[in-house]
């Protein structure tokens, strides 16, 4: 059955809209629709030299098949100002949520089977005068989501993240026994949705050098961390840990699981981008809706050039396409 999916390009003077336009060369398998400026889309297509047909489609004209090769569908979103490529402008820092709120709306209410986002530059959307922190908590915020769980996953690993987007020295008291129970069971219950899974086996991050060496390099894992895997066992979880990062993080442990729950950004996603870095995909988990997106920033400096890999934006349309079709064979 072909569906229809979102694209939306990110930060117009990046690299996004270039990924779309190279990708529009190959058919996809469903109807993938770009949410962004067509104007834009046109320029770039020009300053990369590629022939793309930019078909107009929107919600009174609806596609329902894939664009043949070399065509791409485009929702036209008008820019707040001219782009240069590689060079922010916060004038274009409303554009860019507005396509986020139409591909996130259009999940909603079953326009599109689920979205996939090319990277956006979180620092001109501050300094547009919106406070944002990334696409994770965006999203959460528009489907009115109390909790969201960031993974991402390459080829042989999958990590998940108790907290995100926060400095350091907030972690430890954001991770508490319900932010634990929470995320650990939205991470259990959508590889199981989504990913087909029937039991999945999660190893659990200690938050501390040697989770804790026993109390003594710090309490959480004993206060906060093991009771709150008792809990969820108790409900049929299959849980291991909490064990010390620098040792979870070998082929001896990653052999024998389905994911890693790190209890902070920087634990857990160095680990997974030295592994598949461009080959890897961000997905939003505990959404009412299907999320992915690729794996690296908005690369400015190699907007317009050419140069640029598609592999972690084919990956993340291969994950959604996937997730969409487990979700349709459980229900």
């Amino acid at each position: 059955m072909v569906l229809r999916f979102a694209l939306t390009p990110g930060e117009p003077a990046g690299i996004g809209p270039d990924l779309c336009l190279l990708l529009a060369r190959d058919a996809q398998p469903h109807a993938l629709i770009a949410i962004a400026s067509r104007d834009l889309l046109a320029a770039r297509a020009a300053e990369l030299g590629l022939v793309i047909d930019l078909i107009a489609v929107s919600p009174v004209a609806w596609p329902d098949n894939p664009a043949p090769a070399g065509t791409l569908y485009v929702w036209d979103t008008p820019l707040g100002a001219p782009v240069v490529t590689g060079q922010l402008d916060t004038a274009n820092a409303a554009y860019v949520l507005e396509t986020l709120a139409r591909a996130g709306q259009g999940c909603l209410d079953g326009t599109f089977a689920g979205m996939i986002t090319a990277p956006v530059h979180k620092g001109v959307i501050n300094d547009g005068g919106v406070a944002f922190s990334g696409h994770t908590e965006f999203l959460a915020e528009l489907t009115g989501t109390p909790q969201v769980v960031m993974l991402l996953a390459t080829e042989g690993l999958r990590v998940a993240l108790v907290t995100t987007h926060l400095p350091l020295r907030e972690v430890a008291d954001a991770i508490d026994r319900q932010t634990l129970l929470d995320v650990t069971r939205i991470l259990d219950g959508d590889l199981r949705r989504y990913f087909g899974i029937a039991r999945p086996r999660i190893l659990v991050c200690g938050l501390n050098p040697h989770a804790g060496e026993g109390g003594h390099l710090g309490r959480e894992e004993i206060e906060i961390i093991e009771p709150a895997l008792a809990t969820l066992r108790t409900e049929g979880l299959d849980l291991v840990g909490p064990l010390p990062a620098d040792t979870l993080f070998t082929p001896k442990h990653l052999a024998h699981c389905d994911a890693v729950l790190a209890m902070y950004h920087d634990q857990g996603l160095p680990v997974l981008k030295h592994k598949g870095f461009g080959a890897a995909v961000n997905v939003t988990l505990g959404l009412p809706i299907i999320r992915t997106s690729v794996d690296h920033g908005t690369a400015l400096d190699l907007a317009g050039s050419g140069r640029i890999d598609t592999g972690s934006l084919e990956v993340a349309l291969d994950t959604a396409y996937a997730m969409a079709a487990h979700r349709r064979s459980a229900t």
